[in-house]
């Protein structure tokens, strides 16, 4: 009897001993489903694929419907700037759905901003036997549309960027920022950023505002000054190939002296694919002394007055010249 007793208590010890095992297993194969191969698990490496611009993993991942638009954002320095503004980041739990899919929603803040994408995730079978595994449930990849006056290329988050006509359209993915600006020596357009957060269609278009540079506008009133001041200099009523002017039916008995008392302001707005300069105002004043045909009396004559005229604008490369149009 005390080794049958024996035997008993070895078999118990043996039996609870196995049950505590498939417990601790089935705790951990449910430890291991949850946090490693959950369907949170493909959210965290997606927003890891952005964050390292790896847009070859990144589009692995969601798998998404391609549109017909410009790739040079969905990897590299372009991917990973959209989402060095992404901080923050909570994955949530996931939430039931119909078909046995299930909506997990990430939340992050965009540069202080409090922003959440939702992602259908759908089960993709086991591994190990054991592990469940996820995949997303393919979307349409949003384009972003960008448009730039007068510029044949522009920068897309550090990206320089193909813009044909001035226009192109840029797949994204999402969520991250998306700033397109513009720069050179004699153009700039501010920056301007878009937040994408869901997989829609199109984003609202950023429209870059091209305007003449500081430098550009420099040289074009270097110019014209020098033109003006050429003009000023010639002593006559009428100064070749300008617009200044004067006339008398007297005689001229002293030298004739220009003073421009103002140069024109420079207005320089885009038109027909092209950068015009708007018609120009120049003030000047006229001095000399003329003589009465018929009496001989000698009077002084100062006049101040306006006089327009147009100037056509050629920029090639960083090279400005400006070339003035009188109408006579």
């Amino acid at each position: 009897m005390k080794n049958g007793t024996g035997l008993i208590r070895i078999a118990a010890g043996w039996l609870l001993g196995l049950m505590l095992a498939v417990t601790a297993a089935v705790i951990t194969i449910s430890v291991v489903n949850a946090n490693y191969f959950g369907p949170q698990q493909p959210v965290r490496d997606y927003f890891q694929a952005l964050h390292d611009g790896d847009g070859a993993k990144a589009l692995g991942l969601l798998k998404p419907t391609t549109p017909t638009a410009n790739p040079a954002v969905l990897d590299g320095r372009g991917l990973s700037s959209a989402a060095a503004h992404l901080s923050d980041l909570r994955v949530g739990d996931p939430q039931p759905e119909d078909g046995g899919n299930v909506k997990v929603t990430a939340s992050y803040n965009v540069d202080g901003a409090q922003k959440s994408t939702n992602f259908q995730l759908e089960p993709a079978g086991k591994q190990w036997l054991f592990f469940s595994t996820w995949s997303f449930i393919p979307a349409p990849l949003p384009t972003l549309d960008v448009s730039v006056v007068n510029e044949t290329t522009a920068s897309l988050n550090g990206v320089t960027v193909r813009m044909p006509a001035g226009r192109n359209r840029f797949a994204v993915l999402y969520p991250g920022q998306y700033e397109a600006a513009f720069a050179n020596d004699l153009f700039q357009a501010p920056a301007v950023s878009t937040t994408v957060t869901s997989p829609a269609v199109r984003v609202p278009a950023v429209d870059l505002a091209t305007a003449p540079s500081a430098k550009l506008m420099n040289a074009v009133n270097d110019q014209l000054q020098q033109y003006l001041d050429g003009c000023a200099k010639q002593q006559v009523l009428l100064p070749a190939d300008c617009p200044l002017s004067n006339h008398s039916d007297n005689r001229i008995v002293s030298p004739v002296l220009w003073n421009i008392v103002s140069y024109p302001k420079v207005n320089i707005s885009a038109y027909g694919g092209a950068w015009v300069i708007a018609p120009l105002t120049v003030k000047a004043q006229v001095s000399y002394q003329e003589q009465q045909l018929y009496t001989g009396e000698v009077s002084q004559v100062k006049q101040a007055e306006d006089f327009g005229f147009t100037a056509k604008l050629d920029t090639t490369g960083s090279k400005v010249t400006v070339t003035p149009v009188v109408d006579y």
